[in-house]
């Protein structure tokens, strides 16, 4: 259930980074074929495309997600090893959110450029196409998710996992597409935040970490279920 949390938790993060957020007016208005102002003024506004667009970049990050908990799987006879890597992976990767240390490559983004004819399919291809393209930028929360996810005991999990973290990216996305004008004000208001909430981000990821590491992970999980009975109805 805490891994629920965190992962739709980290998706949210994830659409609030600096590659993402200022860059969500010029997505929704390709994918949507609306020019901005019609967004803003409500006028011609089709959410469907948008709707497909998150599908596609949800497809990737869930085999991702699938992956990741298939290797872990294949490495389950040396399950405490794996817990340790993971769990330090984790806290490495967050100290880098958080600023404290700097991992070169994880600061790499890459624009892509599509060329896809648009049809019903086309705003699916894009999403698929845009994952990777984020996935450098967001690499160190993604990258979080997908290590627990490879501690997850079954495919059903990761996978699981890895839908609540698109879930977290998607929904804001799809909102954004219909409350344009709010969202520009938002965006706007928001960008001297962004630093703060990434490094808020970081800080869960390293508190993870360590739960993964000490196995306390479960444990948090169960206390928070004894307060909350109605979090089992999740997973």
């Amino acid at each position: 259930m805490v891994e629920l949390i965190i992962a739709l938790g980290a998706g949210l993060i994830s659409f609030l980074s600096p590659c993402v957020l200022p860059l969500i007016p010029g997505y929704i208005s390709y994918i949507s074929g609306s020019s901005i102002n019609e967004l803003v003024e409500k006028k011609n506004i089709n959410l469907f495309p948008i709707i497909l667009f998150t599908v596609g970049f949800s497809i990737v990050f869930i085999i991702f997600g699938a992956a990741s908990t298939f290797l872990g799987q294949v490495l389950l006879q040396n399950s405490y090893e794996l817990r340790i890597v993971a769990g330090l992976i984790i806290i490495i990767l967050s100290l880098h959110i958080i600023g404290l240390i700097n991992i070169g490559f994880l600061n790499y983004e890459k624009r892509i450029q599509t060329n896809i004819n648009k049809n019903f399919f086309s705003p699916i291809l894009i999403g698929m196409a845009f994952a990777f393209g984020w996935t450098p930028c967001i690499g160190p929360i993604l990258g979080s998710i997908l290590v627990l996810a490879s501690t997850e005991e079954s495919l059903g999990r990761g996978i699981l996992l890895l839908f609540f973290y698109s879930i977290g990216l998607a929904i804001p996305f799809i909102l954004s597409g219909y409350l344009m004008q709010k969202f520009l004000i938002f965006s706007k208001n928001f960008k001297k935040n962004i630093n703060k909430v990434s490094k808020i981000g970081g800080i869960i990821l390293l508190i993870t970490g360590i739960l993964i590491i000490t196995n306390q992970l479960q444990a948090l999980g169960y206390y928070l279920l004894d307060i909350f009975p109605f979090l089992q109805n999740f997973g």
